[in-house]
Parts: structure tokens; sequence; C-alpha cells
């Protein structure tokens, strides 16, 4: 078979101890997990049930510990969300884990959500899903608690822990595969805590999850 432009090589992930990479399928996305964070955006914890977006898999910049994105166009408010991403192999089950911030253009999302617009445009663009390298699931086992945090330029803005998430991974990948079958290259964002908030071109984001490897990511 051929086809009318070359074909491009896909988005991927660096894997802790391989060489190999991890090539990314879909980006799956939790809108709200935390019940932190859903108070800091006005929302109810007990009226929450789990709503989901997607990024392009060309979104995705990254698998290593440290990367830069340049500021994106269209904004002048652009917030982090540090969330622990999931990576699904052969049988979509999960392959291993990495740090990812899911970035949100977010006087974007907001002009869209006054007007009742979809705002896929504030969430997916290149560079709005930031992910560290992978590390296994046979490394590390299921993930159901340890402690999340992002800082920016060395101050504390987000702070918490896994088992603050109201939908597991496991229970977020059943509601996922309800809606439409996962497949093996899938990542998913599993939500942020509290402390959202604007970085500027000059930042630089370091994020821990307890497990994994340090991520850190610069604005350019």
């Amino acid at each position: 078979m051929t086809y009318v432009l070359p074909l491009w090589t896909p988005p991927a992930l660096d894997i802790q101890g391989s060489d190999a990479l991890f090539p990314i399928r879909r980006v799956h996305c939790v809108a709200k997990n935390y019940g932190d964070h859903i108070r800091e955006m006005g929302g109810d914890p007990q009226k929450v049930k789990p709503k989901f977006f997607s990024k392009s898999a060309h979104a995705v910049v990254g698998g290593r510990d440290e990367v830069s994105i340049d500021y994106p166009l269209a904004t002048q408010d652009l917030h982090y969300e540090v969330e622990l991403v999931v990576a699904l192999g052969e049988g979509a089950e999960i392959f291993g884990y990495g740090i990812g911030i899911d970035f949100t253009k977010r006087d974007i999302q907001a002009e869209a959500k006054k007007n009742a617009m979809p705002w896929d445009t504030s969430k997916n663009f290149t560079g709005a899903a930031a992910v560290s390298q992978l590390t296994p699931f046979d490394k590390i086992g299921e993930m159901t608690e340890g402690a999340i945090s992002l800082s920016v330029n060395g101050e504390v803005r987000q702070a918490g822990n896994l088992n603050q998430m109201i939908y597991n991974v496991r229970e977020i990948m059943d509601h996922l595969n309800g809606y439409d079958v996962l497949l093996p290259g899938d990542i998913i964002f599993t939500g942020t805590p509290a402390g959202v908030g604007a970085v500027e071109k000059g930042d630089v984001m370091s994020c821990q999850i307890e497990g994994l490897s340090d991520f850190t990511v610069k604005l350019v």
C-alpha cells in the first residue's frame, strides 16, 4: 500500500531500563478525580461522576526526565496539572507508569464554557501533555497510594496523595472500557490534586510521585 504523504513516526516514551520505546496510540484524561481540586474549581465531589476528554497523541512531549516545551499560541493563562500517567501494553493491561503535566489554556477554556462550546482547543495542542519516562509495572506494581507534588521555580504548588483519587486506576480503566475499548499504546492521565495555577515562559516545574523518577518541565 502506498500513501500520498510520508508516514510519520508515532509519538513514543522512553522506558526505564530499556532501549525500546513505548508508542502512544491515544491519550485519555480524567477531568476531575481529586475532591480538593473539584472544590477549588467550584464543584461538589459528592456529585461528580467520572468525566473524560482526550488529547491527540501528538500533543505529548517528553519521554525523558527533563524536557523543554514552547509556551503555546493563543493563550495568556496557561495552567499546569500534575498527574499520574498509566500506560497500557499488550491486552490493554498496565504496562507502566509515568508523571505527566496536563496543560490547559485556561482563558480559552473559560470562554468556551461560558458560551457552552467545546473546549478541546484549550486542552489539545502541541505540548499539552508532558510525560516522563515510564517505570514498568513489574518494577512497582499497583499504584494506589503515594505522595504526588509539583513545584514551580522551587515553590510547592500542588501536594497530595494518590489515595485521594475518587476513582483509582483500575476503576478509571473500567469506566473508560464502558465508552470505548482500551487498546495497547493508550495512556491515561488520572486527574490532579488541588493547587493548579498559571505558569509563564521561563518557569520550571518539578514533579514528583513517590516510587517514580522525578520529572522536570521548563517553558521556553
